[in-house]
């Protein structure tokens, strides 16, 4: 067992204070010091050493109280969190743990299905422990499904199959509370069958540049992408949108969603997008439709090549956490005749 005791606040405390050496560190509510070093220019692109291991994990979060999964220093975001938890746990610095999400979402937006990796130099014989320890770290809006090992050629963002998004719109005149922070609200009576005939025209091997919203980081883009499906699903009040594809640009499924919305208002016809898409510029789509607001949004799943996720020979078991029971089942005592204890009766 790693004998660390769960945390029950909400967002972790961070005390910032100074070490020897002039850098920054924060305290976590237990005690465990971490070290805020400044992010990485590149996050664990380089080949994995022969005397490190690999781990996969399956991460959810409720993104509104977060500014988003990119580690900033004595910023509440996702990775820094979990990068808090994984230094207190395992006692190396950021550097050598590697962690790699497969999607920078933004603030404000969720995730069901985000997947990450990071590294150590040490294996593991179990991983229910450090799965256990991870979720009594961490804030209770975010949560490790499952951990794994994985293979070295495993990578979180460049081995990625493709990624699926979902939006969801409560499209009802009154908004129901419990949707405030999980679902855009519009009181416009929204035209779910045109809106699927103006998603359809996303579908395929489209440059995307009309779509996508500069960023500082985003390097040399690739705005040519392949969306594989778009469907638009009414479930009651809730309108859902769910688009798979092999990747997105930054903003680039909240854009898209913004022009559905106009289709659905019946403020614009479906033929809109191909024309947006082919203009190949920002300006043509900001001329009829802002960007939809970050809290409908969800990373449902990442996706992979099944030989990818093969765990390496000898790994431990992949664990989806700990399922506790009572010691005593009254179930167990009627099948079997037995009496009471005094506690029952």
């Amino acid at each position: 067992m790693l004998g660390l005791a769960p945390l029950r606040s909400a967002p972790l405390p961070i005390r910032a204070s100074a070490t020897a050496c002039g850098r920054n560190t924060s305290q976590l509510a237990n005690g465990c010091q971490l070290s805020l070093l400044a992010p990485e220019a590149a996050e664990g692109d380089t080949a994995l050493p022969e005397n490190m291991h690999k781990w996969r994990m399956v991460i959810a979060y409720d993104g509104t109280k977060f500014k988003g999964w990119q580690y900033q220093p004595s910023i509440p975001t996702i990775q820094y969190f979990l990068e808090d938890a994984l230094i207190c746990i395992t006692k190396l610095d950021r550097k050598k743990l590697c962690l790699v999400g497969a999607g920078r979402t933004d603030t404000g937006v969720h995730a069901w299905g985000q997947v990450a990796h990071f590294t150590t130099p040490f294996s593991y014989s179990c991983l229910s422990s450090i799965h256990s320890a991870m979720n009594g770290l961490l804030p209770p809006e975010i949560r490790v499904r499952e951990i794994s090992a994985a293979r070295p050629e495993f990578h979180a963002r460049s081995s990625t199959k493709s990624k699926v998004y979902r939006y969801k719109i409560y499209n009802e005149a009154i908004m129901d509370p419990f949707h405030n922070h999980y679902a855009y609200h519009s009181a416009y009576k929204l035209n779910p069958h045109a809106m699927q005939e103006a998603a359809n025209y996303f579908v395929g091997i489209h440059d995307f540049t009309s779509f996508a919203n500069a960023a500082h980081n985003d390097g040399e883009r690739r705005p040519t992408k392949k969306i594989t499906r778009f469907d638009v699903t009414e479930m009651g009040a809730v309108l859902q949108l769910e688009v798979e594809g092999t990747g997105f640009l930054y903003r680039q499924v909240r854009n898209m969603v913004a022009l559905l919305l106009q289709v659905g208002k019946e403020a614009l016809p479906p033929d809109i997008v191909p024309a947006i898409i082919a203009a190949r510029d920002r300006k043509e789509l900001a001329k009829v439709a802002l960007s939809a607001p970050p809290h409908g949004l969800y990373l449902m799943s990442v996706n992979y090549d099944e030989e990818i996720l093969k765990p390496p020979e000898g790994s431990p078991p992949i664990s989806f956490g700990r399922t506790h029971h009572l010691r005593f089942s009254w179930f167990r005592t009627v099948n079997r005749g037995l009496s009471w204890p005094a506690s029952f009766c």
